[in-house]
């Protein structure tokens, strides 16, 4: 029951934030497809999903939003200027990271996070290795550069799930 509840209330703030309309119909209609959608996943492994609706788990998942919107539009605009730059600078590859996150689920959040942002694709994540695509490998320890750089969003995730 927990579970559910949990997939409800979460479901639910994120249909009231993407409508942002706070009349009768839309809070019925959410509430309506939010609870199917949790009936719907309740066998799906989710067995931290209790876990979230803890007040300082649910504060750091809030203050993740804002983090990961910065970094995307960060990359937004370096994919932008590599794309409008006359030389095109890019140097493609696949980087090996290794993180520190033991859930599934923060893991699973991480490599989303990653592939919501602009320039970078995971790839494959095998345990605790992720293989990321990016659209400009530096030079020098590429590996170490993008362990450097998931490292602010497990900070996060970490606060989050584990």
């Amino acid at each position: 029951m927990k579970k559910i509840l949990a997939l409800f209330v979460f479901a639910f703030l994120f249909w009231l934030a993407v409508t942002w309309t706070f009349d009768v119909a839309s809070i019925v209609t959410g509430a309506v497809v939010c609870a199917a959608l949790a009936a719907a996943l309740v066998g799906v492994g989710l067995d931290e999903a209790p876990l979230l609706l803890l007040p300082h788990r649910l504060f750091w998942a809030l203050a993740y939003v804002p983090v990961l919107f910065l970094y995307v539009v960060r990359a937004n605009l370096d994919v932008a200027y590599r794309v409008l730059h006359p030389a095109l600078p890019i140097r493609p590859g696949i980087v090996r990271a290794r993180t520190s996150l033991k859930t599934p689920a923060g893991r699973v959040l991480l490599a989303n996070s990653i592939t919501l942002t602009p320039g970078t694709l995971s790839v494959d994540l095998t345990g605790d290795v992720l293989y990321i695509h990016c659209i400009h490998v530096p030079e020098d320890d590429p590996d170490g550069a993008m362990e450097r750089s998931l490292a602010r969003f497990e900070t996060f995730i970490r606060r989050i799930f584990e």
